[in-house]
């Protein structure tokens, strides 16, 4: 899928008329219908089956919250299944409006932008659910999953539910993110897909918990291990591109600690500057290969001029003890806790050329120049445009960051920006610093809400 886009001036873009907020359109049935049919596809090809838990206490016609895990890009097309019998309005990121923003609002979509504080989105849903009796369905992770765990969820989703006052139902796929993860260049692979749906919470539930309760619910909810489902139920992919771009995610060798030099290509995943290999294995295990298979270290490791700014101490990289791993998720917890290592010691940061656009309304996106993002426990800093950009975001300004992957297949992109412009930024020739910069914004976050920096 692509996005609408055209090159102009930083101060084109600024002068282009900002989105108007306009309230939620009713949805009719040729729409859902519309939905449905261009999703049978899939679905059919993916054998796809469903679970229902406790739905006979949801009314037929009564509007409710649905909250669903977020894996790949066939979760619209589940819900599209599953929801074809009633009206529902789907919350959806600003950018997905570009060029169609008519279509998506027939359809039922509700603009938001990822990972801010929108209180006219809250209106919008009670606007959908009281006025229009209209189901919301919503992912409240709000990005995809790197590694196949849950991600952070908002804080102010608990209080969310209390202003609602309508049921809360989850689904949760399976086998969604085994046949499309994000890191794997949009390649399908053959998996089966099935989801379960349950019956959460009630009005009066919701009613008579905080919204701290109702949050420690939710996060419970939302706990899953995808690869871990992979090999408990031996779901089996033979696919041979099933580690590309593999290294998008797991970016930092545990051997030699080298940042950027990981390469995922074909069923292995290896480091460029020490030799060490992993194989991908059909059930979603790393093996650790013996010398006699890998690719000869010599042809991996960097030319002699390259060696100085591969150094360790150069990238400031923690010297956290060397190990390997089995599991795919605990590689990125271990990302985590070298990010976190690092934020800790005064040492993160992360400066980078950039490729910027700007989205100012849902016309078109605006492709306006070069420029340099930086982040650190400071926040980001984005500058460029000849001098004329010069944008800053504090730590506490979001709990996670709005990062992906081949983003409508121009790059991977790291998002930051206000409710009046957002900025794209696609990182140039500068390795994979893309899953750490969400790694690092979630860790800074955390450490700076709760006054834990030493410095």
């Amino acid at each position: 899928m692509k996005i609408k886009s055209a090159k102009m001036t930083y101060e084109e873009a600024l002068a282009l008329p900002h989105a108007i907020h306009k309230k939620p359109l009713r949805q009719y049935f040729v729409f859902r219908l519309i939905l449905l049919m261009a999703s049978l596809w899939d679905l059919w090809r993916t054998r796809f089956t469903y679970r229902l838990i406790g739905i006979e206490k949801l009314g037929r016609n009564e509007p409710c919250l649905i909250l669903m895990n977020h894996s790949s890009f066939i979760d619209l097309k589940v819900a599209a299944r599953l929801l074809c019998t009633r009206p529902f309005h789907i919350i959806c990121t600003l950018d997905g409006f570009v060029g169609k923003p008519r279509l998506m609002r027939m359809i039922g979509c509700i603009p938001t932008r990822k990972f801010m504080t929108d209180v006219t989105l809250v209106r919008d849903m009670v606007y959908a659910t009281k006025t229009l009796k209209s189901s919301i369905l919503m992912f409240p992770e709000a990005s995809y999953s790197f590694d196949g765990t849950q991600t952070p969820l908002p804080d102010s989703l608990g209080k969310c539910l209390k202003i609602l006052k309508v049921p809360v139902v989850m689904i949760r796929t399976e086998g969604a993110f085994a046949r499309d993860p994000l890191y794997n260049n949009l390649q399908l692979r053959k998996v089966r897909v099935s989801a379960e749906v349950e019956y959460l919470l009630s009005p009066e539930e919701i009613e008579e918990k905080s919204p701290q309760e109702l949050n420690d619910i939710l996060k419970e909810k939302f706990t899953f291990d995808y690869f871990r489902w992979q090999q408990e139920n031996k779901v089996r992919i033979k696919e041979p591109f099933r580690a590309d771009g593999l290294n998008r995610m797991l970016y930092k060798c545990p051997h030699c600690l080298i940042e950027g030099k990981m390469l995922g290509q074909g069923t292995t995943l290896s480091c460029q500057h020490c030799g060490e290999t992993y194989e991908l294995t059909e059930y979603g295990y790393l093996k650790l290969m013996d010398e006699k298979n890998r690719t000869p270290i010599e042809s991996l490791r960097p030319r002699p001029e390259e060696s100085a700014e591969l150094k360790p101490e150069t990238l400031q990289i923690p010297q956290t003890a060397a190990r390997s791993f089995t599991h795919i998720p605990d590689w990125y917890r271990w990302e985590r806790e070298c990010v976190r290592e690092e934020i800790l010691s005064d040492t993160y940061r992360m400066e980078m050329p950039v490729s910027i656009y700007m989205l100012v309304n849902t016309k078109k996106i605006c492709q306006v120049g070069e420029g340099t993002l930086t982040h650190s426990k400071d926040g980001f800093h984005l500058t460029g445009c000849d001098g004329k950009l010069d944008y800053h975001q504090e730590p506490l300004a979001s709990y996670s960051l709005y990062s992906d992957f081949f983003w409508y297949e121009i790059g991977d992109m790291i998002s930051i920006g206000t409710e009046q412009v957002q900025y794209y930024c696609f990182p140039q020739g500068c390795g994979d610093i893309v899953a750490k910069a969400r790694l690092a914004t979630e860790e800074l976050y955390k450490i700076v809400k709760n006054d834990a920096l030493p410095f």
